[in-house]
């Protein structure tokens, strides 16, 4: 995997002119775009559209949590659009993971040619279907408060335990929990790592945070980077930056 493959950049805006400023001042630097809830409500599906035409992958980061049903057709309604990615939240329990799991099975790569007016990353490959563990703004004070027992690491290893045993392929994860993942899961769970910061910069809302670096060397698939590339003077730059210090 080239170094480039690894960037997933956090477009966390609400314009839609800056969205696609972004992601034309990043094409061919950045493995993919995250879509999170703001870019979302405030532009509606036809943004992830938009993206996906330019030939561009899309990690719509919406952390699904609802009854099964509902997660199902929302994971085949992120795959209509074109998503690679799509996030819900483990903690919404087996019956929900396992429903969005049959939907991304019955979403199997059709041959070449199929549904040729549909997204090319819709007729290669399914779209993947990741579970977010527990969020990086959330530290282990906050555990008891939301009902869980334990550390952010115990809770996080649980959880991804919990979705790789109904089928999931990808977590999402701060890269504190890296390695005790690997350990629990094994290598062939693809871990997502969001949280990341260059050295130096603000963390913001962020507690459980690390250095790009430092997360692929713990063993992060992708990392997702957002204020520290989209708020700099030139946000090429700072990509390219950043991936020339990866591993």
């Amino acid at each position: 995997m080239q170094a480039r493959d690894r960037l997933i950049v956090a477009l966390d805006r609400s314009s839609r002119d800056d969205i696609l400023r972004l992601i034309d001042q990043l094409h061919g630097v950045a493995g993919a775009f995250k879509i999170g809830s703001q870019a979302f409500v405030a532009n509606g599906p036809p943004i992830v559209r938009e993206i996906v035409s330019r030939g561009e992958r899309v990690f719509l980061d919406l952390k699904i949590h609802d009854i099964p049903n509902t997660a199902r057709h929302a994971v085949a309604q992120a795959a209509e659009l074109g998503a690679a990615i799509v996030t819900v939240h483990a903690a919404g329990g087996e019956a929900m993971l396992r429903a969005c799991v049959a939907e991304e099975d019955r979403l199997k790569p059709v041959p070449q040619g199929a549904h040729a007016s549909r997204p090319l990353w819709d007729r290669l490959q399914p779209v993947l279907v990741a579970g977010v563990t527990i969020l990086t703004s959330l530290e282990d004070a906050d555990m008891q408060p939301i009902g869980f027992t334990g550390s952010t690491i115990d809770n996080a290893v649980r959880l991804a335990r919990l979705a790789q045993s109904c089928g999931l392929r990808a977590v999402v994860t701060s890269a504190r929990e890296i390695a005790a993942i690997r350990e629990a899961c094994g290598a062939e769970l693809a871990i997502i790592v969001p949280g990341i910061r260059p050295a130096g910069s603000d963390a913001g809302d962020q507690r459980r945070t690390t250095t790009p670096a430092a997360a692929v060397a713990a063993g992060a698939d992708s990392i997702v980077v957002g204020r520290p590339i989209t708020d700099a003077r030139d946000p090429r730059a700072a990509a390219l930056e950043l991936i020339e210090s990866l591993p």
